[in-house]
């Protein structure tokens, strides 16, 4: 089957979005996901029009006929190598947000790409998992305020701090991502009570905890959610500046950065 057009199970479909009608059930979607009052969500129709008129990615996810999920991308640096894919929303719990990045590695693969990147929160440990675990991803750059305010039920509160991460589309797509064993390791940050304690940071594998729910906690204690955003900027992010590397995920909490190579 094309990359054009797949289908993931029985009443499931993803395909590539041609009309204008399409895209503004997908704005609209969008605009429901981050729970926008925005007329054009998070990403307007006509931009996606636009997108995909050009001959970028632009896909959604019907279940039944009713689209539940999308997707919107466009070629990147290095050109001819790589894909960015601006944003992924889909309905959770039923692997939709897979079989999208799925879709859109067999698309992009079938272009001759060879990696596929995109931003993402680091302090969403969902996001997380499913980027290095499911994936296999990797954090490459720390984005300190990239999108500057957002007002979204989602980021509002907090500053838009991000991660470019990079996907090797030329690693086997199996599900899973490497393992991320390690030996001794130095926590950098540490959840103690659902608040970050910042440690140190001289070993050569650094450990560093999430919040259990950033996103209940902006709207619950601002102040542990800020409090987590200045810890993670500044061990993950210091940490990435200096050359070191995310080799995984540990225990669905953990990131794991590598100081040396491996």
């Amino acid at each position: 089957m094309s990359a054009a057009q797949s289908h993931t199970e029985s009443g499931t479909r993803i395909r590539e979005l041609r009309a204008i009608e399409e895209f503004e059930d997908v704005s609209r979607l969008y605009a429901a996901i981050w729970g926008t009052d925005s007329p054009g969500g998070p990403l307007p129709a006509e931009v996606m029009r636009a997108l995909a008129h050009a001959g970028n990615y632009v896909a959604g996810v019907y279940e039944d006929g009713r689209l539940t999920g999308a997707s919107v991308a466009f070629f990147g640096e290095p050109m001819g190598t790589t894909l960015h894919s601006h944003i992924t929303g889909a309905s959770k719990g039923r692997g939709i947000g897979l079989a999208l990045k799925l879709h859109q590695r067999q698309w992009a693969l079938a272009r001759g790409l060879t990696r596929i990147t995109w931003t993402y929160d680091p302090l969403i440990r969902r996001n997380a998992h499913f980027n290095l675990v499911k994936l296999g991803a990797r954090p490459e750059e720390y984005l300190q305020s990239f999108y500057g305010v957002m007002d979204d039920a989602i980021n509002g509160g907090d500053e838009s701090d991000r991660v470019l991460t990079a996907w090797d589309l030329t690693a086997p797509a199996d599900g899973t991502g490497p393992p991320d064993h390690f030996g001794p390791a130095a926590r950098g940050v540490r959840n103690l009570d659902g608040r970050p304690v910042i440690g140190p940071t001289d070993a050569d594998t650094v450990l560093i905890d999430l919040p259990d729910d950033i996103e209940s906690l902006r709207r619950t204690d601002p102040g542990a959610a800020r409090a987590w955003r200045l810890a993670v900027r500044h061990i993950l992010g210091g940490l990435l500046a200096e050359g070191a590397r995310v080799a995984g995920f540990h225990d669905r909490r953990s990131y794991v950065v590598h100081r040396t190579a491996t």
